[in-house]
């Protein structure tokens, strides 16, 4: 640059250069830095925030009822019977305290501490984001005998607040449509919303939700409803969660109580599983990644179960000769920790890791006591639950065996990968991708259509264990699920306490792809693989690594137009578009799987960075993932043949 142009530019760069994004402007020139992300989940995230202002009122004893709606042009309205946004004048805005609350970020009723004890979202920003990444927004009020209404688009108001009758009732009524020049997806996803309103109902016992899905397909079908109620919230939410799993003791262990000013509301239950399902709230927020009140609840259960261990089966655990610690004390135990604070300190952008010093203590001490209780009224249950602990403690020594003959690096075996893995050249974690493939067939193409810099294959023989159903040592005894560890390079245990946690931080690939047939065979095949993943490192679902290839069903051509279609519904359009609704004259090659595939159409369809769909997996809602899991991989047929016939309405039997 010459020395005229850095002077030139010295110049421009003044106050004039320096913006000030007014109002909320600034939520739609950044939407991620309110909502998370502008896919799927930000998308869903604008009704959690709708939805928790009406919470935050039922929490303040106003509000018993809220009704979510999914409308036929995919906008959505959330009613409830709480006490009404304020209306009146705000003093210091000079308009209603309705267009503030709408429009102003960081305004609410959560600041002062005489409105909400506690509340969700302590940022103000909830509402008025929802109303600047809106294309329109529509509010009603029934406040003190009369209706208020107001609308606004992208935020900014159309009209001032205004009366337009009289209202019998009292609440507000939010209707508005996601903005598409934001959000990359605009269609709401109905699993998801009732997913997050049976978990607010179950940790809000008393409060009615209802969510109704007016986008009907055939004229004449009722809308898709349900409603969600709990009486007894905690209790009832972890047998939901169980409700797949055989339970090792005959009741939910529930404590409700208050220490140190902090409300702690905890129910927990063992069942005969290998795993440990713990799943942490705050003031109805799921903190995914724990915090303090997590630690606080995991210290009293070691020191309360270990105490009692050591002094009614020092015996058997002289004749087991293994030392107890923490996670054996949690194998099989299923818990939901709820905590309702007044100031949260979250860790993270993202509210999902408590930081609050004081709640290790209330959760800590609230637990301990009620625990201390319940082992010594029920002594019967207690020695099942200690002797699934020192069956847990054997197995876990089995499994340090077993892993540590995986991890042990031999300079023979090139540092430890496993044989059939081909690796790609490159050595930067961001840019590498592992393909999970199906069969050696596949396996063969794949290796040969690949992009050799940057994509590694690991062909997969037949099903893997579904480690659902199995004890922590018997997966590092698979080979198939050995290889799997091997080639990511994950290590268990590793700068933490609990061995059963996956340390990811020497992860290879920062993209793992399951690549299975798109038959049933196949799909199971991908069942199972996130089984494993989900239940033995989470961590890299939730860092957003795991993928699933979507191949081909078809391959129809017209003369010279050629295209892939990836269901039945794509090759009924190819059909439409070039055959005017006409199969004759379409050649269609169906793909049994993908090792009938050249390589060559592998990488076009399946492989190529630029041509292929990938689907991620995440976790919206852990403890609906854990149920759903647990159902689908366990031993219980009678919820899954269920689950199958209410969701598989696409299947065509020939009879």
């Amino acid at each position: 640059m010459t020395e005229e142009a850095k002077n030139s530019a010295a110049k421009e760069y003044g106050a004039s250069s320096i913006q000030v994004l007014e109002g909320l402007e600034a939520v739609r020139k950044r939407p991620s830095m309110y909502i998370g992300d502008t896919s799927s989940k930000g998308l869903h995230h604008l009704v959690y925030e709708v939805v928790d202002n009406s919470i935050d009122e039922a929490l303040a004893g106003y509000c018993t009822d809220i009704q979510v709606s999914i409308n036929k042009d995919n906008s959505i309205t959330v009613a409830d019977n709480g006490r009404g946004i304020p209306v009146d004048m705000h003093e210091k805005e000079g308009r209603s305290a309705l267009e503030v609350v709408m429009t102003v970020l960081h305004a609410g009723g959560k600041f002062d501490k005489g409105s909400y004890k506690v509340s969700g979202g302590l940022h103000g920003v909830g509402v008025s984001c929802v109303n600047a990444l809106s294309t329109d927004l529509h509010v009603e009020v029934r406040r003190g005998g009369k209706l208020y209404v107001q609308d606004y688009k992208r935020g900014v108001p159309q009209y001032s607040v205004k009366e337009v009758g009289e209202a019998t009732s009292t609440g507000t009524t939010v209707t508005f449509h996601p903005d598409p020049e934001i959000f990359s997806e605009t269609v709401y996803q109905y699993h998801i919303l009732a997913a997050r309103l049976r978990e607010l109902a179950f940790l809000n016992a008393g409060i009615h939700l209802t969510i109704t899905d007016y986008r009907i397909e055939n004229e004449g079908d009722e809308p898709k409803s349900e409603h969600f109620h709990s009486e007894d919230g905690l209790r009832e939410f972890v047998k939901y969660i169980d409700s797949s799993r055989e339970a090792l003791i005959p009741h939910v262990i529930h404590i409700n109580t208050e220490k140190y000013g902090t409300p702690v509301e905890i129910a927990m239950m063992y069942n005969t599983s290998f795993s440990e399902n713990l799943h942490s709230y705050v003031n109805n927020i799921n903190t995914i990644e724990g915090g303090t009140h997590l630690a606080g609840f995991r210290m009293a259960v070691t020191r309360v179960l270990k105490k009692y261990a050591e002094e009614t089966a020092a015996k058997q655990l002289e004749k087991a000769k293994v030392e107890i610690t923490g996670e054996d004390f949690r194998e099989g135990l299923t818990a939901v920790i709820s905590v309702k604070v007044a100031e949260p300190q979250f860790e993270g952008q993202t509210k999902t890791k408590l930081g609050n010093s004081e709640a290790t203590g209330a959760v800590n001490q609230a637990v301990g006591e009620a625990l201390t209780y319940y082992l010594e009224e029920h002594p019967k249950e207690a020695k099942l639950i200690v002797d699934k602990v020192i069956l847990a403690a054997t197995a876990r020594v089995a499994a340090r065996k077993a892993r540590e003959s995986v991890q042990r690096k031999s300079p023979l075996t090139g540092g430890g990968l496993p044989g059939k893995l081909a690796d790609c050249s490159s050595k930067v974690p961001e840019e590498c991708e592992l393909f999970l493939v199906e069969g050696d067939s596949a396996g063969g193409s794949a290796k040969q259509g690949r992009s050799r810099a940057t994509q590694a294959i690991l062909p997969l023989r037949g099903k893997i264990l579904n480690v659902e159903k199995a004890m922590w040592h018997k997966a590092f005894e698979s080979d198939e699920v050995n290889n799997i560890i091997q080639a990511m390079g994950i290590r268990f245990g590793v700068d933490s306490e609990d061995s059963k946690e996956a340390n990811i931080e020497k992860l290879r690939y920062h993209k793992i792809i399951i690549m299975a047939d798109a038959d049933v065979d196949g799909q199971h095949i991908a069942t199972l693989i996130m089984t494993l993943f989900y239940r033995y490192f989470p961590k890299v679902i939730q860092e957003g690594h795991l993928f699933i290839a979507m191949p081909p069903l078809y391959k129809c051509k017209k003369g010279k137009i050629e295209e892939y279609c990836y269901d039945d519904a794509e090759r009924l359009k190819f059909i439409e578009k070039y055959g005017d609704g006409s199969e004759s004259g379409i050649q269609t090659q169906r793909y049994k799987g993908l090792g009938e595939m050249m390589p060559a159409q592998l990488w076009e369809t399946t492989m190529c960075p630029e041509t292929r769909m990938l689907k991620q997996v995440t976790i919206e809602n852990a403890a609906e993932a854990d149920y759903i899991f647990s159902m689908l991989m366990g031993d219980d047929v009678g919820p899954r043949r269920e689950f199958i016939e209410r969701n598989a309405t696409y299947a065509q039997i020939d009879a």
